[in-house]
């Protein structure tokens, strides 16, 4: 039998489209990253003009409008199991304190909060704004401005990187639970090494894979 309250059925449909808009955000992050940049390190002005404006700005849009979706419906989530109780109204559940303060659950989601939220800055104020000016310049076959595109593979990569003790913040909040110092460095330095081993390990253009 199915459930049939409204907070329980509206927390199903808001994890539903925040990790259905992650997968689509952070997929498309990696594949910037681990396929497209050493891409473009093989192919000529005259390839990139046609081909660029097509594919990145196609690929642009589902990266950060996957990125937004992503951000406003996890804080929704928060508010929803963390800010909010259907019995007292606003403020902070038992799910995030209680008699011993800060549960461990709420530290692991707040840690993924943080380096979503410095993923989803990076996306729309710094790497966003940097293609909007890159694509047009290579469409009419102008050189962009040197800074932009190492403005925006930098704020790329670094999140890339974040991408790996994003995740497992997000998960061990309901997965895994407690939570000392300990555990919360070996969770991000684990993320770090994950994401570094994709770049050393990653098939390098015109190699046999």
């Amino acid at each position: 039998m199915a459930l049939s309250d409204l907070f329980t059925n509206v927390q199903l449909l808001l994890r539903w489209v925040h990790v259905f808009a992650g997968i689509v955000w952070i997929g498309h992050l990696y594949f910037f990253n681990f396929v497209n940049i050493p891409f473009q390190g093989t192919i000529g002005p005259d390839v990139k003009r046609v081909v660029n404006p097509q594919i990145m700005s196609r690929a642009l849009w589902w990266f950060r409008w996957g990125a937004m979706i992503t951000f406003v419906a996890g804080l929704l989530l928060f508010t929803q199991l963390y800010m909010y109780d259907p019995v007292s109204g606003f403020g902070p559940s038992l799910a995030f304190s209680g008699e011993d303060g800060i549960t461990g659950r709420a530290v692991w989601i707040l840690m993924g909060m943080v380096f979503g939220t410095i993923m989803w800055f990076n996306v729309w104020f710094i790497i966003w704004p940097a293609q909007q000016k890159i694509l047009p310049a290579v469409r009419d076959g102008v050189a962009p401005d040197p800074a932009l595109p190492k403005r925006a593979a930098m704020a790329s990569r670094v999140n890339t990187y974040l991408s790996g003790p994003m995740l497992f913040g997000m998960l061990a909040a309901n997965h895994y639970g407690a939570v000392n110092f300990l555990t919360a460095v070996v969770a991000v330095a684990l993320g770090l090494l994950a994401i570094w081993w994709s770049y050393k390990s990653a098939p390098q253009v015109g190699k046999s894979v």
